[in-house]
């Protein structure tokens, strides 16, 4: 059986609450798209959010949360949530966020 690089359950979890968005495998997990822009993904155990500058900084200060270390690079915008910080609530808030920045985006 093929190791799984990331946590499938929370990936299906965000496939039922964003139904329309486009997934995809990248950063070795998996991204869920709206219009082409990434908007949150599931990375090992964690929970990636796109939140913009000013959002992303500000949410830097909740248990859990850290800076998304991209390719090469740490990427403002963007938080990485530790997936036992995810009960359905804060789960819900943190795609309703991702979802209200991604959507002030252009389609790609």
């Amino acid at each position: 059986m093929a190791h799984v690089a990331y946590d499938e359950v929370l990936a299906e979890r965000v496939r039922e609450r964003l139904p329309t968005a486009a997934a995809k495998h990248m950063f070795g997990g998996v991204a869920f798209l709206t219009n082409g822009n990434l908007t949150v993904g599931v990375l090992g155990d964690d929970f990636l959010v796109r939140l913009g500058p000013e959002a992303a900084d500000d949410a830097l200060g909740r248990p859990g949360v850290t800076q998304f270390d991209g390719p090469g690079r740490p990427m403002r915008g963007w938080v990485v949530v530790a997936g036992d910080q995810l009960d359905d609530p804060d789960l819900d808030r943190w795609i309703a966020a991702a979802s209200g920045f991604v959507a002030t985006l252009p389609p790609k």
